[in-house]
């Protein structure tokens, strides 16, 4: 059983300062509107959550962490595509009317380790890099202490729990980091990476210029000048759903003309991806979410990008160019064209480039980097963690020597 305890007390010392009783007072108040013990906590199938999709986007634009990729536009496209088993775990405020204060994605995983025990897996996928669950920003110690004692309570889920592409060092990993250490329960990260992120702060202005080096810049001029000479450049960018559906068309036509063409993982090539894109695409384009930025000659697409946003946070979600023109590095040009963009808005505070680490592109235009991790936990005592511990970093080695053999075979 995971202990729930209230929010901290503040020392007399504190109280002495108005701004630290001020916010003491705050945190009062929010933990008896958020008792840990009045909070509603279930398990839906993604089926179910159609109908609560109003709470559940009111609490993506309260959550401590944005996360696009668990916005209701997004994951319910996603969940018939790539994991039509996955559920969720809810938790519900006490109040009247009550709110959605919790959501965390997951999948029962009995075959995870072929052999072995199950575990439940917070959900990502190939198309969704980010499995930060969105939680209530002013009840976020209770709400997530109520989830853990729902799974340490609920025997029907495994004893085991696996947090993939968790970020690990924001604000969710801290207050869990805390409730775990509090409830002693067992816990191992893998696959711990980092990838790059776009976080200018206050050198918005010359950014791009401090992050390229100097003959990089000369590259790229180069490269604009000598696209300039054989056709007209232009850069637009789609952002209303009707402008965003056909920039889509261009994304989806390029992207199979290279090697995921070649390889027949283009998305072109699969009706339900190709589907699920363009309908997410449009969904969150609707809320002003989803922009598709292009690079093009005379009339015609030879780079594509698609970003996403969440509050404060963009992610540079895909990216893709005309290989016939590599020697020109469309992508690149494209690439810094975005960063630019992504500069200019004010309201962006960071971009996930959501890249492989150590990414030969993006790597050398974003100097920030955001760590990830594959984070493992007991929330029962019985539960076999040395055993889960022993068999995710053999599964981690099997993978990883895979992609060797993969990248190399490619190149």
């Amino acid at each position: 059983m995971v202990a729930i305890t209230s929010p901290e007390r503040p020392s007399s010392l504190a109280l002495d300062r108005p701004a630290s009783a001020i916010a003491s007072a705050r945190r009062a108040v929010v933990a008896d509107r958020y008792a840990a013990s009045s909070l509603e906590v279930e398990w839906r199938n993604f089926p179910d959550l159609r109908s609560i999709t109003a709470e559940w986007r009111a609490l993506a634009a309260r959550a401590l962490e944005p996360n696009v990729f668990y916005e209701p536009e997004f994951a319910l496209e996603a969940a018939g595509v790539f994991s039509p088993d996955v559920g969720a775990v809810l938790v519900w405020s006490g109040t009247t009317p009550r709110e959605l204060l919790g959501f965390f994605p997951a999948l029962i995983e009995t075959r995870r380790y072929v052999v072995g025990p199950a575990v439940l897996s917070g959900w990502t996928h190939s198309y969704a890099p980010l499995g930060t669950p969105l939680v209530e920003r002013e009840a976020a110690e209770p709400v997530i202490a109520a989830w853990l004692a729902h799974l340490a309570d609920n025997r029907a889920l495994p004893g085991l729990l696996l947090l993939p592409y968790l970020a690990a060092e924001g604000p969710f990993a801290a207050v869990l980091d805390a409730i775990l250490t509090r409830a002693q329960m067992p816990v191992a990260d893998f696959n711990f990476h980092r990838r790059a992120q776009l976080v200018p702060g206050d050198d918005r202005l010359l950014y791009v210029e401090h992050t390229l080096a100097q003959h990089k810049h000369k590259e790229l001029r180069r490269g604009v000048r000598r696209l300039s000479d054989l056709s007209a450049i232009l850069f637009t960018t789609a952002t209303e759903p009707e402008t965003v559906a056909g920039a889509v068309e261009d994304f989806l036509e390029l992207e199979s003309r290279g090697w995921k063409g070649k390889a027949g993982t283009a998305a072109l090539y699969h009706d339900d991806v190709r589907g699920f894109i363009k309908t997410m695409a449009t969904s969150l384009a609707a809320d002003g979410k989803a922009a598709v930025h292009r690079m093009l000659i005379d009339g015609r697409a030879v780079a594509v990008a698609i970003t996403l946003r969440s509050a404060d946070t963009a992610w540079l979600w895909k990216i893709t160019y005309d290989e016939n023109y590599a020697q020109y590095s469309p992508g690149v040009i494209l690439a810094v064209a975005v960063t630019e963009e992504l500069i200019d808005d004010a309201t962006i505070v960071r971009t996930d480039s959501c890249a492989t680490s150590e990414h030969p592109m993006i790597d050398h235009i974003w100097r920030e980097r955001s760590a990830f991790c594959d984070r493992l936990i007991a929330v029962r005592p019985q539960a076999p963690f040395l055993l889960a511990r022993r068999l995710e970093a053999l599964r981690g080695a099997a993978i990883g020597a895979a992609k060797t053999i993969r990248e190399r075979f490619h190149r």
